[in-house]
């Protein structure tokens, strides 16, 4: 499945919240993860989200999208990938 995911949290966290996002999903915009990912190792990273944050005071939002021929992203603007920052 295609899913996005989106956090803010605490400054103190969002080193390890971004780090761990990364060896799952792919780096679009600050605080903004995307990619394809099978539920067994969404349920993998969200485990490791969930040791990180603090419930009370953080905020990770998950978009699932079954069927990603369905869904259009446009960007407007530069936008940021991994390729671009080291080149």
């Amino acid at each position: 499945m295609f899913v996005i995911i989106t956090y803010d949290v605490s400054e103190k966290r969002v080193g390890k919240v971004c780090k761990t996002l990364r060896k799952y999903l792919d780096w679009t915009q600050n605080s903004v993860f995307e990619g394809e990912i099978t539920k067994g190792t969404l349920s993998k990273c969200l485990a490791e989200l969930d040791a990180i944050i603090e419930k009370e005071a953080d905020s990770i939002y998950i978009y699932q999208v079954a069927n990603p021929k369905n869904l259009k992203k446009s960007v407007h603007g530069y936008e940021k990938n991994l390729t671009n920052l080291f080149l």
